[in-house]
């Protein structure tokens, strides 16, 4: 008999899954599925804890969905990716594997060991899908055949491109021919150090993953312009975990959402939330061609001359929530406590450490991704790099956001604040913003840190920074 191995990573789902479709559509073959837990290789790469408890539960969901179709999933765990290749090399062996299927992953650790997967297994053909991606890297190029280096023309091609043809989904795989296995199953722990998560906001089981995203496809994608930048509104997806962990596809949130929103690839409802999506496919396309940002490089060379400021306490201060700009503070400990950060402030925050505070954006790279439970190299990394004006299309180093008007802006009752900074619930109204002046006006002592650092000071040192490594 033919015998067919998935090999499961960072696609964990049954639906819209092309190496599974893939390995199935031979009716006859025999289907196995593998999952290699990796901690040490997690742990240096800043792996968190609540992620890794999302995916302990999504492997478990997946292991009992797979065993339905009559596919077993097997197990394994080994400290990092160059021993994974052996127990693919031993897996294909013992079960006399004839073809390994698998969807790429663009990071280049993952490229480096799928690379040594494929040279070791000489008689097993090996099949890889581009399935973390609505349209492939080297799909949308420039006239010169180069990758785009600024979002807006890329994003105008890429449009383009889909609006020749939607890439469609693909069903999950009918039951074996074989038939389901009635066989006992053993759950999966992760060796790994977990947090618990908040289900209710982070599906893991995939038919419920599948339930939020159609939920919000049907009116809160067409909000989402009104609503996205004000953290006190539920005005976002929270389906970024299972983008990121592969619990759901790029491809069924765009044909959900054109579904939903017909109007959303020509700029109508819904198109805001596709630029969403749009900016994630141009940051894997940018690692696919530049695999400098995956070893912590800049893509503007110059900005590593910046010469940044090495100030623990001041670091902390942001990790903890405690600099002194409620907005911040509430921010970070939002991260702390939950795993997640509204969109708004992570530019907020980012903004802040690197360009009030000076300190390497690498640091909040790396911070970021200890916390995030939709933590994603390709998202994360480019999202430092556009705050920190050292990426493509970034912003100009001298547009620096003022952490209190932000605060004024986009909260500007102190909801949100008062929601994460118990410590400022007496300051009245719009007060909430600047808590020092008005309680030394209203001869009130305040349990809350003094800003750490002046905005206006910091601004004028973070200018005189990045002008002298520009100059060189």
């Amino acid at each position: 008999m033919t015998t067919h191995l998935v090999w499961f990573r960072r696609d964990l789902r049954l639906h819209d899954n092309l190496a599974l479709a893939a390995a199935c559509r031979d009716p006859s073959a025999q289907v196995l599925a593998l999952y290699i837990s990796t901690p040490e290789q997690w742990k240096a790469h800043e792996m968190a804890p609540r992620q890794a408890a999302f995916v302990n539960a999504q492997l478990n969901a997946l292991q009992a969905a797979l065993t339905e179709k009559g596919i077993p999933l097997l197990f394994d765990e080994v400290a990092d990716f160059a021993a994974s290749v052996e127990t693919v090399k031993n897996v294909c062996a013992q079960h006399n594997v004839s073809r390994l299927f698998y969807n790429y992953q663009y990071e280049i650790n993952e490229r480096q060991r799928d690379a040594a997967v494929e040279k070791s297994l000489l008689h097993v053909v090996c099949e890889g899908f581009d399935d973390s991606v609505i349209l492939p890297p080297g799909s949308v190029m420039t006239g010169n055949h180069e990758m785009y280096k600024v979002f807006t023309p890329f994003k105008n091609a890429w449009l383009k491109r889909v609006k020749e043809g939607v890439p469609e989904c693909v069903s999950a795989p009918k039951v074996r021919e074989s038939g389901a296995l009635d066989v006992p199953l053993t759950s999966i722990t992760l060796s790994y150090s977990q947090q618990d998560f908040d289900a209710q906001l982070f599906a893991a089981e995939e038919k419920l993953a599948i339930a939020q995203l159609r939920k919000f496809c049907q009116q809160a994608a067409g909000e989402y312009e009104q609503l996205r930048d004000f953290p006190a509104v539920d005005g976002t997806s929270r389906l970024s975990a299972n983008l990121a962990t592969g619990g759901l596809s790029p491809r069924q949130c765009l044909n959900r959402l054109i579904a939903e929103q017909p109007q959303a690839l020509e700029g109508g409802a819904g198109s805001v939330w596709l630029n969403e999506l749009i900016w994630r496919e141009f940051y894997r396309h940018l690692m696919a061609y530049h695999p400098a940002l995956c070893r912590h490089q800049p893509f503007i060379r110059w900005t590593d001359r910046v010469q940044w400021q090495n100030n623990p306490t001041h670091l902390q201060a942001w990790q903890t929530g405690n600099t002194g700009y409620p907005i911040v503070d509430a921010a970070m400990r939002q991260l702390n406590a939950t795993g997640w950060m509204h969109n708004r402030l992570r530019m907020i925050t980012a903004s802040f450490l690197v360009k009030d505070l000076l300190i390497d954006w690498r640091k909040g790279e790396q911070y970021f991704m200890s916390q995030l439970i939709d933590g994603d190299l390709a998202a994360n990394n480019g999202g430092w790099q556009w705050a920190a004006s050292t990426g493509t299309d970034a912003a100009p180093y001298f547009r620096i956001f003022n952490p209190t008007t932000q605060g004024e802006k986009f909260d500007r009752d102190g909801e949100f604040i008062r929601q994460w900074l118990p410590e400022l619930l007496e300051v009245p109204g719009k007060a909430i913003h600047d808590p020092w002046t008005w309680a030394e006006k209203a001869q009130v002592s305040l349990h809350y840190p003094r800003p750490i650092v002046d905005h206006k000071q910091a601004r004028l040192a973070t200018l005189a920074a990045y002008e002298a490594a520009r100059k060189g």
